[in-house]
């Protein structure tokens, strides 16, 4: 599978332009803020319909702009399909394959499965548990459409839930047979999820390791524990449990809604006690193992978007992670970079079939096709 185009019209920056890319490497190259990242953005849209950086859609239009369009043209097993995706102010998005718009947007989801590895990727260690809820959830419903029916089933249970609580609160009453409705949805909806992530995890973290321990030139021992109130507890006695508690929050505090992730190298979290080496390492190798996860699991190699790497990484290592990605077990890659010569260099020592765009003012200045 490969993107063999690109058409962007108002997304982000972007007042309209059209790429043409070659199968296996594409660099964009310009300063910061030219727009090099909407581009791996747009592209990120083609395939899991929705922003790597920004969720709220309308925000997506350009300024002073009323929509935005982003569209190309995938190659998967010989054959071509267009995919389209548009925005118009205050209303729904339209996504469509091959002129014919999805029922919904989920039977899109995994078909043209996509990997990005950002410097916004820090987050998953810095940030809260919500993050890396999101991490486990993108990747699994790429590969597993009944997954992401039972979650988005089971987000709804849990959103009707928490406002029949703040209803029961503002009127000073309570029903019980009422709130075992969204109980009993969440127990039906949830485990499954929690089965599904627990089988995710014990897959990924093996293959964690693998590009760890390539990345770092290393022995270190890298590793994933799931955090959990399912391990201990039934989600019936769980939610039983926290009842009164609920009542009183008008929340929902027992269930998957919060697991969490805890990463750690040779036992220690990488959070707190891993170095700006250790950190950038476990993401990347995170990502690489994500890419691994969708690869085994669908039989079709991903996009890998590689958004300023060299930020991440020193020269040898970046050199040595591209040579790693583009080998056969690697499909079609995309890399945006700050520096031509840098990007040159790499280019002339790995791939010299690939095009290079320079960007400038979210414009193609140049196109340089090897």
């Amino acid at each position: 599978m490969y993107l063999k185009n690109l058409h962007l019209v108002n997304f982000k920056n972007w007042e309209q332009a059209s790429f043409d890319f070659a199968p296996k490497l594409n660099c964009f190259v310009g300063s910061n803020g030219s727009g090099k990242t909407n581009l791996l953005d747009a592209i990120h849209y083609l395939s899991v319909c929705k922003s790597y950086f920004n969720t709220i859609d309308s925000q997506n239009i350009k300024d002073d702009e009323g929509f935005f369009v982003v569209e190309g043209d995938f190659e998967k097993d010989e054959a071509e399909s267009h995919i389209y995706c548009g925005l118009k102010r205050g209303e729904k998005k339209v996504f469509k394959k091959n002129k014919k718009s999805y029922d919904k947007l989920a039977d899109h989801i995994g078909r043209y499965p996509s990997v990005i590895i950002s410097p916004y990727d820090r987050d998953l260690i810095t940030e809260g548990s919500e993050i890396r809820r999101k991490f486990m959830d993108n990747v699994i419903s790429q590969s597993d459409p009944i997954y992401l029916d039972n979650l988005v089933r089971y987000n709804k249970a849990v959103q009707q839930r928490n406002a029949l609580l703040k209803f029961f609160a503002a009127n000073h009453t309570f029903d019980k047979a009422g709130l075992e409705v969204y109980d009993e949805q969440m127990q039906e909806r949830g485990v499954p999820v929690y089965e599904k992530r627990k089988e995710f995890l014990e897959q990924l973290e093996p293959k964690l390791s693998y590009y760890y321990n390539i990345i770092a030139d290393g022995q270190e021992a890298p590793a994933i524990t799931y955090q959990s109130q399912l391990h201990d507890s039934n989600f019936s006695d769980l939610l039983e449990k926290y009842r009164d508690k609920d009542r009183i929050n008008q929340y929902s505090g027992a269930g998957i809604h919060k697991d969490d992730l805890q990463f750690s190298i040779d036992g220690r979290k990488v959070k707190k006690f891993g170095s700006q080496g250790q950190q950038k390492s476990f993401l990347i190798a995170l990502k690489l193992a994500q890419y691994d996860f969708l690869y085994t699991k669908q039989g079709v190699k991903p996009l890998l978007l590689l958004d300023d790497i060299f930020d991440k990484l020193d020269e040898v290592r970046v050199e040595q992670l591209v040579r790693l990605v583009h080998d056969e077990n690697f499909g079609q890659i995309f890399i945006t970079d700050t520096h031509a010569n840098r990007t040159a260099h790499l280019v002339k020592n790995v791939d010299d079939k690939a095009n290079v765009f320079t960007i400038q003012n979210a414009k193609i200045e140049h196109e340089e096709k090897q």
